[in-house]
């Protein structure tokens, strides 16, 4: 008998730790009305091409990190998704995390709490530490890199560094009031991984949960093809997440259908003018419905994100920007559209 209570007891135990890797509705909605409405947008220095050259060492650019938040703070965004990179981590943990501490403090002095990107299936297959591509005229997000690499995705006994840098960036940072919350994984199985990712987005999930930051985990839903990672991507998330660059119709369905869960909501991505998701129609819909707000794109630069998916290379500046808001000068690609953002956010 006595046997029997102490297996009951120990089974009981891994119940009550299973469960406690992921927040309660309560814990997460008490998280949330903390924050107040959050809008921001995905940031990458209009210097940089990709998350590599945003990181590294020889190319980290304070003074326009600087420059591009204070717009950001001028027009009321309070937060901004930003994307890390194994292999900035892989040749070089200490000074990648004494730059991270450097964004983080740029990002306090402007009253930003940052998101932070672990994993992304986008774009090319196979990034390489140091120089990176030159932009190729035209051409969207022609240098963004993925992470890991395909060679890597696909071979999990090479999943032993991705462990260590999960772990030792959310062990350093998983107390820090500077950051809002850990976005685990962009977009797993897009460029036709599809459940192929499922296997690295649990580990992912087991590793944050060793760790168990004071900060929210999530992980972004952003295509319907694949209801296994969808729902393990739902399921395990303390906040919800998704992706959305269709029109309104889309985007309230998309909400409501979310919201059922009963956790908060936050739209990491969304605004492609040519889609007809756009500020002017979509900013005060996630207003209303208390859903934080994250558009791609800030500044026109290196990326080439003004630029549709699957534009030619030699393209001219089209006359209706794909994603971001602003020009390297500063000045918005629509009046408009700041107005409205500052008048949305209360920074009149």
């Amino acid at each position: 008998m006595r046997k029997l209570l102490f297996i009951l007891l120990l089974f009981s135990k891994a119940v009550i730790a299973q469960e406690a890797k992921i927040w309660t509705a309560k814990q997460s909605n008490n998280w949330y009305a903390k924050q107040g409405w959050l809008a921001g947008a995905n940031f990458l220095p209009s210097t940089a091409i990709n998350q590599l050259e945003m990181w590294q060492a020889d190319n980290f650019d304070t003074a326009t990190i600087n420059r591009e938040l204070g717009w950001a703070q001028s027009i009321g965004f309070n937060t901004l998704r930003v994307f890390l990179h194994n292999l900035v981590w892989e040749n070089d943990a200490k000074g990648f995390k004494q730059r991270i501490n450097t964004f983080l403090a740029i990002a306090s002095r402007h009253h930003i709490k940052p998101l932070f990107v672990f994993f992304d299936d986008c774009w090319n297959e196979e990034p390489k530490y140091g120089k990176q591509p030159e932009p190729k005229p035209g051409v969207h997000n022609s240098g963004w890199m993925r992470s890991p690499g395909k060679s890597v995705h696909h071979d999990s006994t090479k999943w032993k560094v991705l462990e260590a840098y999960v772990k030792d960036i959310l062990t350093t940072y998983k107390n820090d009031s500077r950051i809002l919350l850990w976005d685990l994984y962009n977009e797993p199985g897009n460029s036709d991984y599809g459940v192929s990712s499922l296997p690295l987005v649990k580990k992912i999930f087991q590793w944050a949960w060793s760790v168990r930051p004071s900060q929210p985990l999530t992980m972004g839903v952003w295509f319907q093809k694949y209801p296994q990672l969808n729902a393990y991507q739902l399921n395990n998330s303390d906040v919800i997440s998704f992706h959305n660059y269709d029109d309104t119709v889309s985007m309230i369905k998309a909400i409501d259908t979310l919201q059922k869960r009963g956790r908060p909501v936050i739209c990491t991505e969304y605004m492609a003018r040519k889609n007809n998701s756009l500020f002017l129609t979509h900013l005060a819909i996630l207003k209303r419905k208390n859903v934080a707000a994250i558009n791609w794109g800030f500044v026109s630069g290196k990326s080439n994100t003004i630029f549709p998916w699957n534009s030619k290379e030699g393209s001219s500046e089209p006359a209706i920007w794909f994603h971001d808001i602003f020009r390297k000068d500063g000045r918005p690609f629509d009046p408009n559209e700041t107005k409205l953002i500052r008048e949305l956010t209360g920074n009149r």
